[in-house]
């Protein structure tokens, strides 16, 4: 294990962190980012071809995709990163693997296995991740839970986010190799789960709100 760890020093910061065995990535940032984005644009496509076939609105498309997409981020990659605690080891350039050492260039808690780091993705994979493709079944079917359903998930999302870069402010904000992996992964590929939930939250909240004063309204008819 010594041998193997001064010959693959790894390159997170604080250099100091305790990685026996550590492992580099056999896939170069550009594969690893083009597999991600090929894997986004399928998934677009496929959703946006069989939403269509369901004469949704252009605004539920998106929704399904972005459901499905999110759903299967959270059971797929963060599952993954929950239940492989030893993924810096990996010798065999497993796609998820490569993902998360790459990704803990920005915040090498993830290479390190912080508590509240695994607390929140474990969370999210475990709960998040099934609720979200449930919201896609829920759309596409017109079910009543729909718009509660994409609320609560939504403002999980959020919540989960929000103790993210807490915690990491906290422990003084200094898990990144540079700046660039700073603004690129910390900042850059967490920004969708800060600005659509948000969208979502406030579309659901008026579509609920909605619902409710009609409700009213109806009441205060029949009563009349």
């Amino acid at each position: 294990m010594a041998g193997s760890q001064a010959s693959h020093p790894h390159p997170y910061v604080p250099r100091d962190l305790h990685l026996p065995g550590y492992v580099p990535c056999f896939l170069s940032q550009s594969n690893i980012l083009t597999v991600f984005a090929s894997f986004t644009l399928i998934l677009f496509s496929l959703t946006w071809i069989f939403s269509g076939r369901l004469k949704k609105t252009k605004v539920d498309r998106l929704l399904i995709f972005w459901w499905a997409f999110t759903g299967l981020t959270h059971l797929v990659l963060e599952g993954y990163f929950v239940f492989a605690p030893e993924f810096f080891k990996d010798n065999t350039g497993f796609y998820l693997a490569e993902v998360w050492k790459e990704y803990s260039k920005g915040d090498s808690r993830y290479a390190g296995r912080d508590a509240a780091v695994v607390t929140v993705e474990g969370l999210t994979a475990v709960l998040e991740g099934p609720a979200s493709l449930l919201a896609v079944y829920a759309i596409t079917t017109g079910k009543s839970y729909s718009y509660i359903l994409q609320f609560a998930v939504s403002l999980g999302q959020l919540y989960g986010t929000a103790v993210y870069y807490i915690t990491a402010i906290l422990e003084g904000d200094n898990f990144s190799t540079n700046s660039f992996y700073y603004y690129a992964y910390y900042i850059g590929a967490n920004f969708s789960w800060i600005v659509i939930p948000s969208i979502i939250s406030i579309r659901c909240w008026r579509k609920i709100s909605a619902a409710f004063q009609v409700q009213s309204q109806t009441k205060k008819h029949k009563t009349r």
